[in-house]
């Protein structure tokens, strides 16, 4: 199956929050993808994209297909051009987001990653929060104290 990334209609998602206007597809699925995802995205003027994150196992790419974006990473901001790509590596050293859309155009970017069927996990840290996801089971959560390992086990 082939995909034009230019030509794809993006849908919307009426439950992000004020200020989180973007939009989105992923064609993973249509291609039967098993070991990689590839997602498109609209930033229009103005609005920001995901929190500010990392992923546990996963890395991800972005690469800027239309319009200019500040990225935000552990470095600090950056603005990205047509043309720009970008690697995040799995752990607290490719934490990213696309921060803002600063101009007055609508900016379109693909993300492609690495996915893991057994399932995977993000640290957000402005939030002091964390997901983890597997088959049957995912959970939010706040990061707080530790736990001896052995601490309620039998």
């Amino acid at each position: 199956m082939i995909f034009n990334l230019a030509e794809l209609e993006l849908p919307g998602d009426d439950d992000l929050p004020e200020g989180h206007g973007f939009l989105g597809i992923s064609i993973s699925e249509e291609v039967d993808s098993k070991l990689t995802g590839l997602a498109v995205y609209e930033l229009p003027p103005g609005e920001k994209f995901w929190p500010y994150h990392f992923h546990f196992v996963h890395e991800e790419w972005l690469l800027v297909l239309e319009g200019r974006l500040v990225l935000r990473t552990p470095e600090g901001e950056r603005t990205m051009e047509v043309g720009d790509v970008a690697c995040f590596v799995a752990g607290a050293s490719g934490a990213h987001t696309v921060l803002r859309n600063d101009t007055g155009a609508t900016v379109r970017f693909a993300i492609p990653s690495t996915l893991h069927r057994f399932g995977g996990g993000a640290v957000y840290p402005d939030s002091g929060k964390f997901g983890i996801h597997t088959d049957g089971f995912s959970h939010l959560g706040r990061i707080g104290d530790k736990a001896p390992y052995w601490e309620g086990e039998e």
